[in-house]
């Protein structure tokens, strides 16, 4: 009767499941989370796939490792936050001009410009495809069809083939890392200054979850958790008497 049970269990399961097929294709990202509906895939492990969440962004001071501005979106990419922060930021420090250090995350697949092709770490060419629009932004797709004898496929991805996205913009991202390159100790700062709250909220929250649901709600908690860690900061840096007498001014 035990194993009978469990084919049961298991043929409700395939029914539900392609029951919302219908309903996943329809979907404007082919994507739906039955934790969370606003809830999306992360692309955290370089794979274009990683766990179900949201994207968090911060603008933090180099001074003071206070986070003059955050921003979380349930974008699975980092492609058009960069100069949304900046803005924020410049705004939020009510200056004329700022320096900016952001990562681009690891790079396997290097662009060829001169051919417009990728060139992947088997020193095979992965060549343009076709043209998407997906949230507002132009992509360009990518790929060899020599994924299948490929050695590294099991270390690259577990599709047909791997497929990577380019931005029609993605040229000014690319000066800014070859920018970087030239100054290597810009992105040890980096790290020093905006890892540093990551870390310590991560540490506050007692887990990498968030306690609530739909991006309004995440959004609310993760303010609140901006706010604390900013008040605690100014306490470390000017002492309670000091930040009370300011907050009263």
């Amino acid at each position: 009767m035990r194993l009978k049970d469990k084919i049961t269990s298991l043929r409700e399961q395939m029914h539900a499941f392609k029951a919302l097929d219908v309903a996943v294709h329809a979907a404007p990202d082919q994507q739906i989370s039955l934790t969370d509906p606003d809830a999306r895939a992360m692309a955290t492990n370089g794979k274009g796939t990683g766990m179900v969440g949201y994207n968090v962004q911060t603008a933090v001071d180099v001074q003071h490792h206070l986070i003059v501005a955050h921003e979380v979106t349930n974008v699975g990419n980092d492609r058009d936050q960069l100069s949304n922060m900046a803005g924020q930021a410049k705004a939020a420090m009510g200056v004329e001009a700022l320096d900016v250090l952001a990562d681009r995350g690891k790079q396997d697949f290097v662009y060829v410009a001169e051919d417009d092709v990728y060139r992947c770490p088997a020193n095979e060419r992965l060549t343009r495809r076709f043209t998407s629009v997906e949230d507002g932004m132009t992509l360009h797709t990518y790929w060899t069809t020599k994924c299948g004898d490929c050695a590294l496929k099991a270390q690259c991805t577990t599709g047909k083939q791997r497929r990577i996205k380019r931005w029609e913009h993605e040229a000014v991202i690319d000066a800014m890392q070859q920018r970087l390159d030239r100054a290597p100790k810009a992105m040890r700062i980096r790290r020093a200054t905006v890892e540093h709250p990551f870390g310590t909220i991560k540490a506050w929250m007692g887990a990498t979850h968030f306690r609530t649901r739909t991006l309004e709600k995440v959004r609310t908690e993760m303010s609140l958790h901006v706010l604390a860690y900013n008040l605690k900061r100014v306490i470390a840096i000017l002492g309670t008497a000091p930040l009370m007498q300011a907050m009263r001014a």
